[in-house]
């Protein structure tokens, strides 16, 4: 056998590989979990529309059955709908997942075990985002083979990304649309055959039917298409494609409100909660909860906007103080999650030498992760693949430094963040040195290292800003703190 056709079988199996471990990882906290229940929380709102599409019921939520389950934490004011016992149609959320979690409730039913079948299938889709970053970083630094398998490991092998099986949340589906949209339009870019492109558009619009946030980068990857490409029928056939997908369910939700909306009429809250005066610009209780008891989507939305906008006039000055926040919030610890979920007793007690431990494991891979993906940024060339990686990066988190910032926002970024680290991994101080010769390259080192000492600052704060509620968290009684999300 030839060193190159070893060579090529390795490449092939690569990928499987990578999803098969990645896999492995994820069943054993979805089998450990095989009778793990949901909260009153978004992963409720998702099972309530999955149901409701499961028996023909259409997009609804808040059936009969499903009111003395919300009403004890948020009175619904129904009077103002004409309220239908099989639950109210709503336009609020996007619509894919509610989908994805609606077919595997037909095949495993309605009783409690549709959890652990959702969970099941999200086992999968987060195991294909290894294989997915591999096929990514070979586009992005071609012939850098070793970066490529060692970013897909890192995906594979990610702490919080093997747990989000257990969360019956959009995310699951989302991750692998921004991923699997990436690499069909770097796979297009390199063929131009406007069948690749036309697929890309597909998924950006399956993307867009998961989280309507994605339209911003999306509009500028095809904008990328059209500058630089310089493709402009492929970017008209890609937009074409987009369009295509999203229009039906705009047309419904344009009927449904009797004017013209969008995928999912939640903008107005999540700018209340946003720039709620005593908020901090991220999700938090108990305002959070100040406009779910408006069960009318067009109401809620109007009266959301008019109190952000008045929100805003009141105090002008403190939008550039939010976005600083959120900026800080989008990038922190990811510690949200284990936070909430350890004080409200979902695990029992853990001793403090295993809690500590426990936390390391989940918060310190994104610290070497964004730290590293910084300088391997400034040491990658301008190329339009690059370009493009900077867009999907500056339009997806944009929007959420002007509306609302969490943690785990990040996450649908990793792949693109951990692709340059891996670069600045394998490396290592030669190429930084060689990309310090010019001007430019010295230029972008210099960013690189005030981005890490901004993110240090921010991770620094934050765990100041925190202390007293870690201490309680590592107590005899940490468990019990009951801290609100």
């Amino acid at each position: 056998m030839t060193r190159s056709l070893r060579w090529r079988q390795f490449a092939t199996a690569m990928p499987l590989k990578l999803f098969l471990v990645a896999l492995l990882v994820r069943l054993i906290p979805v089998l450990l979990a095989v009778n793990l229940g949901i909260g009153l929380d978004d992963m409720f709102q998702y099972d309530m529309l999955a149901r409701s599409l499961a028996v023909g019921n259409g997009f609804r939520w808040y059936s009969q059955q499903d009111l003395p389950l919300i009403q004890p934490y948020i009175h619904l004011d129904l009077s103002a709908v004409n309220y239908d016992s099989r639950g109210v149609l709503t336009s609020f959320r996007a619509p894919l997942y509610p989908v994805l979690l609606a077919l595997i409730y037909l095949v495993s039913g309605l009783g409690t075990r549709r959890f652990f079948a959702a969970r099941l299938v999200q086992a999968f889709l987060g195991a294909a985002l290894a294989p997915l970053t591999y096929a990514l970083a070979r586009q992005l630094i071609p012939g850098r083979e070793k970066a490529a398998r060692i970013s897909a490991w890192v995906i594979g092998l990610y702490p919080l990304l093997i747990l989000y099986p257990l969360a019956l949340v959009t995310e699951n589906l989302f991750f692998l649309l921004v991923l699997g949209s990436a690499v069909t339009l770097l796979k297009a870019a390199e063929n131009r055959d406007w069948k690749w492109f036309v697929a890309s558009g597909i998924l950006f619009g399956l993307t867009a039917l998961t989280r309507s946030i994605a339209l911003i980068y999306i509009g500028l990857a095809i904008l990328w298409i059209w500058l630089i490409l310089k493709e402009r029928r492929m970017a008209v056939a890609t937009l074409a494609a987009v369009v295509l997908v999203i229009t039906p369910w705009v047309v419904r939700n344009s009927l449904l409100l009797h004017r013209l909306s969008g995928l999912e009429n939640s903008m107005g809250y999540n700018l209340y909660v946003g720039y709620y005066p005593t908020g901090t610009g991220t999700f938090q209780y108990p305002q959070s909860l100040d406009l779910l008891s408006i069960v009318d989507d067009g109401v809620r939305e109007q009266v959301g906007y008019a109190k952000a906008w008045g929100f805003i006039k009141a105090d002008p000055a403190r939008v550039p103080y939010l976005i600083v926040r959120r900026a800080g919030y989008f990038f922190g610890l990811e510690r949200r999650a284990l936070t909430y979920f350890y004080s409200n007793n979902i695990f029992g007690y853990i001793p403090t030498p295993a809690l500590l431990a426990a936390s390391l494991v989940l918060l310190v891979p994104f610290v070497i992760v964004a730290v590293s993906s910084a300088f391997g940024l400034a040491s990658l060339r301008s190329r339009p693949e690059i370009l493009l990686l900077v867009l999907i990066l500056v339009g997806y988190i944009t929007p959420h430094l002007l509306i609302l910032a969490e943690d785990r926002f990040h996450l649908a970024i990793l792949p693109f963040l951990v692709i340059p680290a891996a670069q600045a991994w394998t490396g290592g101080a030669a190429a930084l040195k060689e990309r310090s010769r010019t001007k430019i390259g010295k230029v972008a080192l210099i960013l690189a290292g005030l981005v890490v000492l901004l993110l240090c600052l921010n991770w620094g704060g934050e765990l100041w800003r925190d202390a007293g509620r870690i201490s309680q968290l590592l107590g005899p009684h940490g468990n019990q703190t009951y801290f609100p999300y």
